[in-house]
């Protein structure tokens, strides 16, 4: 059994910021400032709040006769606690004999064309460890996105400001970022767990270091840009994080309401339809804070009974870093335009130049992460350079179809195009039609993102084990040892 290191990494990076943030807070009250102090309140408390409801929520502590830990996380101390009991479990693992486990069969990575299914005895304590690291990966997910990402544009803000960098703000700008990355790198083992859920991922120190890599250049060149546009355009911003998140927090919706499925009445049995749309709008809350700093692994599918879009869609991966790239670039350029004596102190054009090659930069460790170090690259239906090009000439394709045709000169221009012109509009719309219908490929892979708390229920047949992200359980059957 491993060692939970991922819980320790989560609930430290939870601790140094909270309280590194309260630090701060109170230095701004000393100096006067309490615009900043109540804001760097604001992204400390509401993450916390909301971490503390995940972890309830996951452990059905609600359901359980458990005051004590109900009242912990009323304190705020809720990841600790379960930080402690972690590593208990992780103790006690071993020196008492279990009486009851459960087989798992996974599949392993083909080799040769061929996939071997192995079996594998799981006791009740590993199961347990399971469901905790389950828990801290969406927290981590909740804390980087609603609380570390806006306190770091925050933070970065005001010493844009200020023109200067305090010990306090620089030492919560550094672990609000490390907690942003680390969130991101949780969602991507997260994604790929969630998608191979019924093989034995093992993800590698290389495949880490890319995503490292992919998503810190990723997330500090949004911030960055969010910030030098707000601090020449303060009225503009405000529509332009707007639009960007009611885009991404209403796709999901538009989706399916297209698809004329049934409202989802899985996700909890003890809910009630308004706690069931309750906890969707979170979901795609969460989702759009995601995609608003960078590229969300996770795709939220609301006509799956998992909630999550399984199928590996290039197609609107590529759309959505062409998209973010022309928009940084805009608002650059806008910077760059209205931009005041306040900049002097810095050559604007290789400040521009370094932004647009960091995010380059970033795009590249993605490639080099899907191409060679995704544990799970041998189980695409397509490799990544064929579904980007793809997608490159649909859009071209697109973009054609939408101008006007060229014409040789010397022709009317009220003469009617010619039926032989009209075949390739008719290829093309096919062509999108294909493509449009990727998202809907069938996927056997199951995966329950919110309903996976372990039931220790001895002497019942069929008592699944549903996985955290550090090594999901799946296709359990309880049998005395």
């Amino acid at each position: 059994m491993r060692l939970p290191s991922s819980i320790f990494v989560s609930v430290s990076l939870f601790t140094a910021e909270t309280t590194a943030a309260l630090y701060l807070s109170s230095t701004y009250r000393s100096a006067g400032d309490q615009i900043w102090q109540g804001l760097t309140l604001l992204f400390t408390l509401v993450p916390s709040v909301l971490v503390q409801l995940t972890l309830t929520f996951i452990h059905r502590d609600l359901s359980r006769d458990r005051p004590l830990v109900l009242l912990l996380h009323i304190l705020q101390l809720g990841p600790i606690v379960r930080c402690l009991e972690a590593f208990c479990i992780y103790g006690s693992v071993g020196r008492v004999e279990e009486p009851y486990v459960s087989i798992t069969r996974k599949k392993q990575m083909p080799r040769g064309g061929q996939s071997e299914e192995v079996e594998r005895q799981v006791g009740q304590a590993e199961g347990k460890l399971f469901t905790h690291r389950a828990a801290f990966a969406r927290t981590s997910v909740i804390q980087a996105f609603l609380g570390s990402a806006p306190q770091l544009t925050l933070q970065l803000y005001i010493c844009v400001l200020q023109q200067g960098v305090s010990i306090g703000r620089g030492t919560l700008m550094v672990i609000s970022l490390l907690s942003i990355v680390y969130g991101a790198l949780r969602c991507n083992i997260l994604a790929i767990k969630i998608k191979y859920d019924d093989y034995e991922v093992d993800v590698r120190p290389l495949a880490y270091l890319c995503i490292f890599l992919w998503r810190s250049f990723e997330i500090a060149t949004r911030v960055v840009v969010l910030v030098l546009f707000s601090s020449v355009l303060q009225l503009w911003v405000l529509p332009v994080v707007l639009l960007n998140f009611l885009v991404f927090f209403l796709y999901p919706w538009i989706l399916f309401w297209q698809s004329h499925s049934p409202f989802p009445e899985n996700i909890e049995k003890t809910l009630t339809r308004v706690g069931t749309t309750i906890v969707l709008c979170l979901l795609t809350f969460l989702y759009a804070g995601i995609n608003m700093f960078c590229w969300s692994a996770v795709q939220v599918k609301l006509n799956d009974p998992d909630l999550i879009n399984k199928s590996q869609n290039w197609y609107r991966m590529a759309v959505y870093y062409m998209l973010r790239f022309v928009e940084n670039a805009s608002l650059l350029l806008l910077w760059y335009i209205y931009k005041t004596d306040f900049y002097k102190f810095i050559c604007a054009p290789l400040l521009v130049l370094q932004l647009l090659v960091a995010y380059a930069i970033a795009i590249f460790f993605m490639l080099v992460f899907y191409q060679f170090c995704h544990p799970c690259r041998k189980l695409f239906s397509s490799s990544m350079t064929h579904g980007l090009w793809n997608c490159s000439s649909l859009l071209c394709l697109m973009c054609s179809s939408t101008s006007p045709q060229n014409r040789p000169m010397g022709k009317s221009v009220l003469e009617p195009p010619s039926p032989i012109a009209r075949k390739p509009a008719a290829k093309d719309k096919a062509h999108d039609t294909a493509s449009d219908g990727t998202d809907d490929l069938p996927n056997d892979t199951t995966y329950d993102m919110l309903n996976d708390t372990i039931y220790d229920t001895p002497n019942e047949t069929g008592n699944n084990i549903s996985g955290g992200i550090n090594g999901d359980i799946g296709h359990s059957v309880s049998c005395n040892a």
